[in-house]
């Protein structure tokens, strides 16, 4: 009896060989999703002006509205200290909302400003901080000498500015 129940115990434990599937495996074939395409936007104005001083001029039209224009030229040319790269330029758009966007941009020694009508508009500063400008400037002539381009002083500011 043990050499029977040893012999069935044998012939269970025998590795099982399943039949393995030839050839290369397929792939599988998936739908092809139908993704939004963009509609064809012709260019139907280009200009690119580049002159031999380093001033150049560009301007786009698109065919759904889209304008873009700048032009820019070096300021101070061979004043090492006061050489400034100018630009100024604007873009106009509509919206994904329908409003027209158009935005002009200067950028040149005094940074990069860009307005709009979309765009926020700062806060006044305020009454305190001008009369601490104010009283910096007179009490200590020489803090604001070393602001470079920076200093414009607070008469530079903007109207909307200065309360």
């Amino acid at each position: 009896l043990v050499c029977v129940a040893a012999l069935v115990v044998m012939c269970e434990a025998k590795p099982q060989y399943y039949q393995q599937q030839r050839g290369y495996p397929q792939q599988q074939a998936y739908p092809q999703q139908q993704g939004y395409q963009k509609p064809f936007v012709p260019i139907v104005a280009y200009s690119n002006d580049i002159s031999h001083d380093g001033s150049y001029a560009y301007s786009y039209q698109t065919g759904d509205g889209i304008t873009a224009q700048e032009s820019g030229y070096l300021k101070n040319p061979g004043q090492r200290d006061y050489e400034a790269q100018t630009v100024q330029g604007s873009y106009s758009y509509t919206s994904p909302e329908g409003t027209p966007i158009t935005v002009t941009y200067t950028a040149d020694e005094n940074g990069f400003r860009a307005e709009g009508a979309h765009l926020p508009v700062a806060p006044p500063i305020p009454d305190a901080i001008l009369k601490s400008l104010d009283l910096i400037a007179r009490t200590q002539p020489g803090a604001s000498a070393n602001l470079g381009a920076y200093n414009q002083g607070i008469n530079h500011l903007p109207n909307n500015v200065i309360a």
